[in-house]
């Protein structure tokens, strides 16, 4: 969370002052919480009481040893909290718990969050030290040296894979969303591990403050958020309540990046991140949670209108999705479906440009739309079109499936290098194992080597075979 990056372009200044010079009172201070009600964004009105479940747990770890304190961590937790409990959820916030208290309380979160019912959404929010060691992230909690060595950090540490996400019991109608925005310190003098690219399981949704890979930065002072967390609590507090989760976190992805490339300090511009999201939600969930007696749909009153959106939500082939969200947003910019068609028409774009490359080979007839395509393919399909990194991997494997003929396995392959140029490191490290063993070496090893830039490292165990 603080400046761990030993590459920083002022490494002459120690990792505390650069974040306070730097940072410190440049940024306007959000609202604080007893003020939070009569905000722009938050309303005022009195609100029907909630049909769903949402139930969030908030761990935040000032408390390290000196120098890797982290002043923000406080006022994260405090000002998180409150957004979440505006949109309908039931916080449980902690500061500063030791290894044991950590996980006392995950045990009792993931008990209350197996009692809810399949349709509950449920939170899990760290903010603190992260680091990667073999191949799995952990969550440091208070009180544990960052530059401890590996064997003793994965011993006192929370991993989040096989003790947060895992651990937590799938979500068939309803959604798991994890969120670390945590430092990303590296083992070794000049290196900077960062967390690992992970994959989310079905009905999740997985966000890093900054890419997979790459180092974080944040303010040494206690007035401030980190900028991925003042992104979070500000557009949880100000987007559209037709806005969904998956759409929030790429909203906040985009402020964040902006917001840190407009920073008037320019090592803040140069350190700007670009969070990490993996996204394998299965249903649609606004961040405005239904209301008792509200309608299981939004309704839509302007029939110009619903055409728009029906339009979009019938189009996969990437060029086509911008053209038609562009459209819907030049002609409805105050909708409240807006931020939405936002993110349709950015993805899309990404989406384009990753096609025009040398090395992808997929062309438009693999983003034809039938009627009599499953539910989960149909759905994959339309986020590829909006530049998925993730679905574009889950349409490899429905490919890698049927062995044997060569237009699957060049389909398979197509997909692979469109989910790659979409920034997807393991399925990168995929396509390394696929042309090793169809022997291509000089791809696979391109291929591998593209894995580790993007952000992933295999795990020691795999030895080049994907188990």
């Amino acid at each position: 969370m603080s400046c761990t990056d030993a590459n920083s372009p002022v490494p002459q200044l120690g990792r505390r002052v650069l974040c306070t010079s730097l940072l410190g009172g440049l940024a306007a201070p959000l609202l604080p919480a007893a003020a939070r009600a009569a905000a722009p964004g938050y309303g005022n009105a009195a609100k029907s009481p909630s049909s769903e479940i949402r139930l969030a747990l908030l761990l935040g770890n000032r408390n390290y040893p000196t120098p890797f304190d982290l002043p923000p961590i406080p006022k994260n937790l405090r000002d998180l909290e409150g957004a979440l409990e505006q949109r309908g959820f039931k916080v449980t916030s902690a500061l500063d718990l030791d290894l044991p208290a950590s996980r006392r309380a995950l045990e009792n979160f993931i008990t209350e969050a197996a009692a809810s019912p399949p349709d509950a959404t449920i939170f899990f929010y760290f903010t603190g030290h992260g680091v990667q060691v073999d191949a799995s992230n952990l969550l440091l909690p208070a009180g544990l040296n960052p530059s401890s060595k590996g064997e003793a950090l994965q011993v006192g540490s929370v991993q989040l894979l096989s003790d947060v996400v895992r651990r937590l019991p799938p979500r068939r109608d309803g959604m798991l969303i994890a969120v670390v925005d945590a430092c990303r310190t590296g083992l070794r003098a000049g290196e900077v591990a960062g967390l690992n690219q992970v994959e989310a399981p079905p009905g999740c949704l997985i966000s890093f403050s900054t890419g997979a890979g790459k180092p974080a930065i944040a303010p040494a002072v206690e007035t401030q958020n980190t900028f991925y967390t003042g992104s979070l609590v500000k557009l949880l507090g100000s987007v559209s309540g037709e806005t969904t989760f998956p759409e929030l976190m790429q909203l906040v992805r985009t402020d964040v990046r902006e917001t840190m490339l407009n920073h008037p300090v320019a090592a803040v511009r140069q350190l700007a991140q670009d969070p990490f999201i993996a996204d394998h939600t299965r249903v649609r969930l606004t961040v405005e949670p239904r209301r008792v007696g509200a309608p299981a749909t939004p309704e839509i009153s302007d029939a110009d209108e619903e055409t728009l959106l029906k339009t979009l939500e019938q189009i996969a082939w990437p060029a086509e999705v911008a053209q038609a969200a562009e459209m819907f947003l030049k002609a409805r910019p105050d909708s409240r479906f807006a931020p939405g068609v936002q993110v349709a028409r950015d993805g899309a774009r990404v989406a384009v440009k990753a096609l025009q490359r040398n090395d992808v080979r997929l062309y438009k007839s693999a983003f034809s739309l039938s009627d009599t395509l499953p539910t989960d393919h149909r759905q994959d399909l339309l986020r590829c079109g909006r530049g998925d990194k993730d679905a574009a991997a889950r349409m490899a494997e429905r490919f890698r499936a049927f062995n044997g003929s060569s237009a699957t396995q060049s389909r398979y392959e197509g997909w692979m290098q469109f989910a790659v140029a979409l920034g997807n490191g393991i399925a990168s490290y995929e396509l390394a194992v696929h042309f090793r063993n169809t022997g291509q070496p000089l791809l696979a090893s391109q291929f591998e080597s593209r894995a580790r830039d993007l952000g992933y490292t295999p795990p020691p165990d795999l030895d080049n075979v994907r188990k």
